[in-house]
């Protein structure tokens, strides 16, 4: 086979990281080769082509192809488990533009627009030191949590997303009465998207010996057992969750000196904007 004459010209690593869940919870066959040496390209043209399209970004679709392109090691990015994926934004952002970041912020005291260039390589010391509590118990059930993957994560937030413009719309309804009968149902349906999200985030639940890994039997325990008991269940995987968020960068406001802190937006229809 004839050898491209221009594959010296191709796109090459430009930098290097390790998947912060070692791959432990990615679904089977989502990554190739040393998880903790993975190379990361930056974009191609294309890519930021795909970034563009409306309905493969709020379908997720585009993030995956864009993700797929610069880690040529991940081989079906919606089995990532999501401990991964804000840490590969980071990457691909940093191996396309630069570890700088440009961010506007409206300083909470004297409204003043303050812009900063926060340092991406925080991202990847931060992600470098986190952990998953993959276990709590209650009683005397163990309880083993999960990280959802990148498929359940977009699935469950375009769910969510959809009754949220529901709401929106109801809201704008005229009758009073017709606006009630359409919150009932559009409150059970949040109401089981989050219980969805919670069972999802159960992996099993070991009681006298017994360890349950169904999931008819683990959503039946989630829906009868003590409010107690599901408090405490949310309450650690909403930790993890919380943990395993973009860091806050502390900044100070140009005009009134007012100490605050920066969040950075993950969602991708903007984080890899060039800015």
């Amino acid at each position: 086979m004839v050898q491209n004459p221009l594959q010296q010209y191709f796109r090459q690593p430009k930098i290097y990281i390790s998947l912060p869940s070692n791959g432990v919870y990615n679904s089977v066959g989502t990554v190739e080769g040393d998880l903790t040496n993975m190379p990361i390209f930056g974009m191609t043209g294309m890519d930021e082509i795909i970034l563009k399209t409306p309905d493969a970004l709020i379908s997720g679709e585009s993030a995956v192809k864009v993700i797929e392109s610069c880690c040529p090691s991940i081989k079906d990015a919606w089995g990532l488990s999501a401990l991964d994926t804000n840490l590969l934004y980071a990457a691909i952002k940093i191996a396309t533009y630069g570890n700088k970041i440009s961010v506007t912020q409206t300083c909470p005291v004297c409204s003043t627009e303050n812009d900063y260039d926060l340092d991406l390589n925080v991202v990847v010391e931060h992600y470098a030191n986190c952990k998953y509590d993959n276990k709590i118990t209650i009683g005397e059930l163990v309880v083993k949590t999960q990280p959802l993957t990148y498929r359940m994560a977009t699935d469950l937030s375009i769910r969510t997303f959809k009754l949220q413009q529901r709401l929106a719309q109801i809201q704008r309804l005229e009758s009073e009465d017709e606006q009630n009968e359409l919150f009932k149902g559009l409150f059970v349906e949040l109401r089981n998207a989050q219980n969805e999200l919670y069972l999802a985030s159960v992996e099993s639940v070991e009681a006298n010996n017994t360890v349950v890994v169904e999931r008819e039997f683990i959503a039946e325990w989630l829906h009868n057992c003590d409010k107690e008991i599901f408090d405490l269940l949310k309450e650690h995987i909403d930790k993890n969750r919380n943990a395993w968020n973009f860091p806050t960068y502390p900044v100070k406001c140009t005009n009134c000196e007012t100490e605050s802190n920066v969040y950075i937006e993950l969602d991708q229809t903007n984080f890899f904007d060039n800015a």
